[in-house]
């Protein structure tokens, strides 16, 4: 092994190293009364997380070949993935330390956001099921005790049993992935399965793991936990938001060829992404609390993701992964300024969106992703094109305030038109960076991504156009259509707890005002 193959592997294995080292000193710490020091241990860590990532990308770059653990391996993806995992958990780690500043237990709070980060980095580099299926486990059981962090609040203990129950579903069905692949192939090796020609016994295989993806990613209907997690500290909700709950998108596009053998996996990524996409889109709509509509933002968000996926358009999911994950934690962590910002909003009447820019927005929007496909290397399908313009529309609505100059009407087009072209820019950009994938065209499930944009566009449409359609529509909307219900009851009736048995009094809807008592088991 050569000096520099020496240094590629030791910088891609020690952040995870060092987020273990840091979890196993964090409670020792935390009884002896000095937090600040298992803090400090925590940061240092990421620093140095951060600097070996940003090396082992480097040394990826130049083709210098790793050798890895048996069953782990890495790729200039992989590297770019662990580098904005380490940044996320290096800025997000700083932000905690003062926002958890004279809690009790911040012991257990480092070693929930180690524990994280750590089994975040060995899942980007498994290249095994006997790695991939416990690393993926311990990302859940690191975060539950992030997400119970003030256990005394029931709707907390709620959504964490609730993500328990759908934790062990989607193990449930990674291990049926993983044993009908090892099955098939006679290997336990990731690699292996992914390079064995299309089989019944793969394809089974590429459905248990889509099934597992929509699961753990929180879609309609098992969607519930990640709205009600809001009891969680800022900073836990961003590391969920930003480095968590997207880890499905970089599984299905680990696992390409898998979906691209398997037409009913990829209809039921299109189906899932796309349903819960449109009811997130207006559920979000409803919501005061920033917190709440940031989070019915990751459903649509994560949504879109997985539709990305089953269309075949992995360099555009993998785009829009990373830009999710620097979006929402900023969100997250910027909470205070967002309510600060609305509330300066509301002390003035918005105006209502002119007609006109209902109708011209798509077809502007649809004339710069055009001009961006004159690029030489875009490659996309048509029917993405008008995707692409439906979905990026509204970011050219204006309203139409009684005596606006019409100076300002132009500077506004023009700022919604340049976001629209930098956007379009991004996915050429993304869609250069080698993969190693290959985008697909699926025409039937493009026209269906199409068809359901277009239905999205037109009710938003509708919502500005005529106001009296949302009045009617809002109690429905702000319940989320009562989905979560029905899952929240039969998750308690399955697998009862401490907290679950018994805690529905009244029928006041979960979506809504649901009053929710601990009562003990007997």
């Amino acid at each position: 092994m050569s000096l520099l193959s020496l240094v590629l592997t030791l910088c891609t294995l020690l952040p995870a190293l060092w987020m273990a080292a840091a979890a196993g000193a964090a409670d020792g710490l935390d009884r002896q009364g000095r937090a600040s020091v298992a803090w400090s241990v925590f940061r240092w860590g990421t620093v140095f997380g951060v600097a070996a990532a940003l090396a082992a990308l480097v040394l990826q770059a130049l083709g210098v070949p790793a050798r890895l653990l048996p069953g782990l391996a890495t790729s200039l993806p992989v590297a770019w993935l662990a580098l904005l995992v380490q940044f996320l958990g290096m800025v997000i780690g700083a932000f905690a330390q003062r926002y958890l500043q004279g809690e009790a237990g911040q012991g257990r709070a480092v070693r929930g956001f180690a524990g994280v980060l750590g089994a975040v980095q060995l899942l980007l580099l498994a290249d095994h099921w006997l790695i991939l299926l416990p690393a993926w486990a311990l990302v859940g059981r690191a975060l539950h005790g992030l997400l119970c962090f003030y256990p005394e609040r029931p709707f907390a203990q709620l959504a964490a049993h609730k993500k328990r129950v759908s934790d062990r579903l989607a193990d449930g069905l990674l291990l049926l992935a993983a044993g009908a692949a090892w099955t098939t192939v006679d290997s336990g090796s990731i690699s292996a399965a992914l390079a064995h020609a299309p089989t019944p016994g793969l394809s089974l295989a590429a459905v248990a793991l889509a099934l597992a993806v929509i699961v753990r990613m929180a879609l309609v209907p098992l969607h519930g936990w990640l709205l009600q997690v809001m009891e969680a500290p800022t900073p836990v909700s961003a590391l969920l938001h930003a480095g968590v709950v997207n880890l499905g998108g970089f599984v299905l596009i680990r696992f390409a060829p898998w979906l691209e053998a398997s037409p009913l996996a990829r209809g039921l990524l299109v189906v899932a992404g796309l349903g819960s996409a449109l009811l997130a889109a207006f559920g979000m709509l409803t919501r005061i609390s920033i917190k709440v509509r940031l989070a019915w933002s990751t459903v649509a968000q994560m949504g879109f993701l997985v539709l990305e996926c089953g269309l075949g358009l992995y360099h555009m999911a993998a785009l829009h992964l990373i830009g999710h994950s620097l979006y929402k934690a900023h969100h997250f962590l910027a909470a205070a300024d967002v309510v600060r910002e609305t509330r300066e909003q509301m002390l003035g009447t918005p105006a209502p969106v002119a007609r006109w820019s209902l109708w011209l927005a798509p077809w502007v929007a649809g004339a710069a992703v055009l001009l961006v496909l004159q690029l030489p290397g875009a490659g996309w399908p048509g029917w993405w094109t008008v995707a692409l313009a439906l979905a990026w529309a509204p970011l050219l609505w204006q309203p139409a305030a009684a005596g606006e100059p019409t100076r300002a009407r132009v500077a506004a087009w023009g700022t919604g038109l340049g976001w629209v072209l930098g956007l379009t820019l991004a996915a050429w950009v993304g869609h250069q960076v080698p993969l190693g994938v290959t985008d697909q065209a699926h025409p039937w499930l493009g026209l269906l991504a199409v068809l359901g944009l277009g239905g999205l566009y037109l009710g938003l449409a509708a919502l500005q156009w005529q106001r009296g359609v949302w009045s009617a529509a809002r109690r429905w909307t702000y319940a989320g259509y009562y989905v979560d219900d029905g899952v929240t009851r039969l998750a308690c009736r399955l697998w009862p707890s401490r907290w679950a048995a018994g805690a529905w009094r009244g029928r006041a809807p979960v979506g809504a005002v649901s009053a929710l008592r601990p009562v003990p088991l007997k």
